[in-house]
């Protein structure tokens, strides 16, 4: 495009500024150049985020599908009311915890590159190895007023071994009369890593299976006063390896499984007490977990009947800076996630307290982290002696 020519006006205008400039002190011209110079920086910072637009996050919100929930303009959490507990009730306290690569001390011989690490390491390493049980043994115990959940459900197991001495481990550091932790659900999984979800409790576990092919997702139904919790743990594909647009594997396949899990279980029984529970490796206003797991920040939304049937997120729609579980480039997320089904709301067999919902950090943060950065124990070229909790 051709320059506009500029005005006789306009150049006398000029060369009079100039000339004022030229008969000013050294030091005056010096800090005219500074505050035109930063001025105009400023500017061109100002103009440039203007138009480029409010900076997407790293999972930006995804068009809502037809066979997804309505996705409003904000996500908000917004709870159930709360509801009155016949007499007799017991409070059961559920964790969700990802033990970061939690091996045993068998050496298995494991042929993935990761595992191999681990797996020579646990098992021939026994002060590092009873040193990862006592960080997790430490951390975990100070819940529930010092004597721990009573259910605890972990990702990132490496077998039904490792879970058993996470159990004895636990039990060797409560409390006087505490109650013990007497069972645990897993079922191993060489797909990938060897690594799968587990469940320890102090309550009976029932009906404890796999599901999907060749993905971490743990069944296994609790049962406290006879009434039966339905827990689905599962740990989702790695962003490393998945960008989310898979629709038969990656996220997208685990979120797709767990709902067709839910749906049938909502067919058998409508009032059915289910919890899902995860490291999912994405956000809450993600595709994978809010179109195809439709994991909802609304309780409201969440009623019996519902097709396809929704789950109540107990993270969605919280702040990440209150609520993160993970830290990457700079800014924390709600990567672990829960989520209940309506059945969970009314005062019959299972419910829960919305007030009760949070992820401790004290102790947590190693000194000098940002944010709500996870202080993880590592691997072998890590610094022993600043090891922590997980990752």
């Amino acid at each position: 495009m051709a320059r506009r020519p500029r005005s006789k006006a306009n150049t006398q205008a000029l060369q009079q500024l100039l000339v004022a400039f030229l008969n000013l002190p050294r030091k005056a011209q010096l800090a005219l150049v500074i505050l035109i110079v930063i001025g105009g920086a400023v500017y061109l910072g100002y103009r440039y985020r203007q138009s480029e637009g409010p900076r997407q996050s790293k999972n930006p919100p995804i068009t809502t599908r037809s066979s997804g929930p309505p996705r409003p303009a904000e996500l908000v959490n917004i709870p159930p009311p709360e509801v009155a507990f016949p007499p007799g009730s017991k409070d059961v306290v559920f964790c969700l915890w990802n033990m970061e690569n939690l091996f045993d001390d068998k050496p298995d011989r494991r042929s993935h590159v990761a595992d191999r690490e681990y797996d020579a390491w646990f098992s021939q390493d026994a002060v590092t190895r009873q040193r990862k049980y006592d960080r997790l043994v430490q951390i975990l115990l100070k819940l529930n007023g010092g004597i721990g959940p009573d259910v605890i459900a972990g990702v990132e197991v490496e077998s039904s071994r490792a879970a058993e001495l996470l159990k004895q481990a636990l039990n060797s550091h409560l409390p006087p009369r505490a109650p013990l932790y007497q069972h645990v659900a897993m079922e191993e999984l060489n797909a990938g890593r060897h690594i799968a979800p587990c469940l320890i409790s102090r309550y009976p576990i029932e009906d404890v299976r796999l599901h999907g092919r060749l993905q971490r997702i743990l069944e296994a139904h609790v049962v406290v006063n006879g009434h039966k919790l339905v827990v689905i743990a599962s740990h989702w594909t790695s962003q490393l390896s998945d960008d989310g647009t898979r629709e038969t594997g990656g996220r997208i396949g685990y979120a797709t499984t767990i709902a067709e899990l839910y749906a049938k279980a909502t067919q058998k029984d409508p009032n059915v007490d289910l919890l899902v529970c995860g490291d999912f490796n994405d956000s809450p206003d993600s595709e994978a977990v809010y179109d195809r797991l439709h994991l909802v920040a609304d309780a409201n939304l969440v009623t019996k009947g519902n097709q396809p049937p929704l789950l109540f997120g107990l993270l969605s729609g919280k702040p990440p800076a209150e609520y993160g579980t993970h830290f990457y480039s700079g800014k924390e997320l709600i990567y672990d996630q829960i989520g209940v089904s309506p059945g969970i709301f009314d005062n019959a067999g299972w419910g829960y307290d919305p007030h009760s919902v949070n992820v401790p950090t004290d102790g947590m943060i190693r000194f000098g982290s940002r944010g709500r950065r996870p202080w993880r124990f590592g691997t072998e070229r890590d610094d022993a002696l600043g090891r922590g909790f997980s990752d």
